[in-house]
């Protein structure tokens, strides 16, 4: 009779663990095609990935911060800001200087968190909780009511296509190619998951610990000063009491359904990709089911602590195989 030992019965229950993202994913597509035909053709799905590549390039970049350890709730602020800011820029000196703006203005918002978790050793927790209100109420402050009415290059960036694919996925695909690149061509993605495992021992390596943390979290803001100019150029308004509002839910939602741990130390930036295809899915069939706002929200919240139910089933396997 054909046993299996503890150490491959381990390996077998995470393999298993690993395939219910992708899995679960085909399987919410087959629900709400068979619900909904209109779903599936290839125009919605076209619509889906250009809706959610601003979720891509943020969680893209919140993914190698959480490999490292860090985290950062004020992506929904920063994005809001930066948003308004490339806003207000386009009315007056130009899309160009719009662009420059809103990255800038994400750059200087993930310094400010680098400097104060990064180098001063700050938590992450109560410093980007900080963030997130300090740039909320700038957003309002900048733009107390909605600012639309964009230049027609705008408008033509948000929503136009190349080759049949919208400019904004292919900014998403090409930040998530570089994550990768990081993350798997150079020593300092190495540097980055020894950050996550073990920050003292890393720094005893020789790993300039302040120095990276700094650098992922200035990475971060950037890649929120990203989304805030794709959201508003697709939208073409920037409602500033509304825009990234929940944002960073979204964000770890994605995130952490592609299996990267709270306290970092591992990951693969390509689940991560799945997760946010599974929170676009999610939202779309919803809204072509003719449900609530709420009803998103409700499976949003229920998703992010099943993902984190199976982490907890990831470590448990671990610990005990």
């Amino acid at each position: 009779m054909l046993t299996i030992r503890k150490p491959q019965l381990g390996r077998i229950a995470l393999a298993a663990l690993d395939y219910i993202l992708p899995v679960g994913t085909v399987i919410l597509m087959v629900a709400f095609a068979l619900a909904s035909p209109p779903f599936l053709t290839l125009e919605n799905l076209v619509i889906v990935a250009n809706q959610n590549a601003a979720l891509m390039v943020t969680a893209t970049a919140m993914a190698i911060l959480l490999m490292a350890g860090g985290v950062d709730l004020s992506v929904g602020s920063t994005m809001a800001v930066s948003g308004v800011s490339a806003a207000l820029a386009f009315q007056s000196i130009g899309p160009a200087a719009g662009l420059a703006i809103a990255l800038l203005v994400g750059l200087l918002a993930g310094t400010v968190n680098g400097l104060l978790v990064g180098v001063l050793g700050l938590s992450p927790l109560v410093v980007t909780l900080g963030m997130l209100a300090v740039m909320r109420a700038v957003a309002i402050t900048l733009a107390p009511t909605s600012i639309y009415g964009f230049p027609e290059a705008i408008q033509a960036f948000g929503n136009g296509r190349f080759l049949g694919v919208p400019y904004l996925v292919l900014v998403a695909v090409g930040v998530v190619l570089v994550g990768m690149l990081i993350m798997n061509r150079f020593p300092v993605g190495r540097h980055i998951i020894s950050l996550g495992v073990n920050p003292r021992a890393a720094y005893l390596n020789g790993i300039s610990v302040k120095g990276i943390s700094f650098a992922l979290y200035a990475a971060v803001g950037l890649a929120a000063g990203i989304s805030g100019f794709l959201t508003v150029s697709r939208l073409d308004s920037a409602p500033s009491a509304t825009l990234g509002l929940g944002f960073e839910i979204s964000v770890l939602t994605a995130v952490l359904l592609g299996s990267i741990p709270f306290n970092g130390g591992k990951g693969s930036l390509w689940r991560v990709v799945v997760g946010v295809c599974l929170m676009g899915i999610l939202r779309n069939g919803i809204t072509l089911l003719n449900a609530t706002p709420e009803t998103a929200d409700l499976m949003t919240g229920l998703i992010l602590i099943i993902a984190a139910g199976l982490e907890a089933v990831r470590y448990y396997v671990r610990k005990k195989y």
